[in-house]
């Protein structure tokens, strides 16, 4: 007696490979997707911006003016916006007043931290030792304000943006009484580097 082999005919795979491929082109797809919605969403919610600087109001509360020479009180106020939403942390900042291209009163600003979203004002005084006069046009003398402040913006944990910015305010008074004449702000921004 023999005895009957069954075999099974090999099965045939039909079409396998090209759903592999498609399905890895929809993760493909789905993945840019994703990537440029969150760099799109990054850039509009998130894109570090640098803070604004107004200097409001500069005020020279003594002056005394002797012999070609003056010395002043200095006050000045200013108003300082952090548009982002991240914190605006800062540091190494100052104050400085120019007289005919030099230094005459410098003031450095405690390092702190603006909310995301928030303007913090700050008001700054400190006198102005006798410094000589230069001819000055129809006794107006001019000085220039500028306040720098330097830090750095935190994005999504990972990122830093540092920032240098500047407002700059130019006085002019009288070289006799101190009364002012003329004022001008300029308030501006210089980013260091980028993310």
């Amino acid at each position: 007696m023999e005895k009957s082999q069954d075999r099974n005919p090999p099965r045939q795979r039909h079409g396998g490979g090209g759903t592999i491929i498609a399905s890895c082109a929809l993760a493909a797809g789905f993945i840019i997707l994703v990537s440029v919605v969150l760099t799109v969403v990054f850039f509009v919610l998130f894109r570090p911006r640098d803070p604004e600087i107004h200097i409001s109001a500069v005020n020279l509360p003594q002056f005394t003016s002797v012999n070609g020479t003056a010395s002043f009180y200095f006050a000045q106020f200013a108003a300082v916006r952090n548009p982002n939403r991240a914190a605006f942390s800062h540091y190494d900042s100052s104050l400085q007043v120019l007289y005919a291209g030099g230094q005459i009163g410098f003031m450095y600003i405690p390092a702190g931290e603006i909310a995301g979203g928030q303007t913090v004002y700050m008001s700054a005084s400190f006198p102005i030792k006798s410094f000589p006069l230069v001819a000055a046009t129809g006794g107006i003398v001019e000085v220039q304000s500028r306040m720098r402040m330097k830090g750095r913006v935190r994005v999504l944990i990972y990122f830093t943006h540092h920032i240098d910015a500047a407002g700059e305010c130019d006085v002019g008074f009288s070289s006799t009484d101190g009364s002012f004449l003329a004022t001008g702000v300029d308030s501006r921004s210089d980013p260091l580097g980028r993310i």
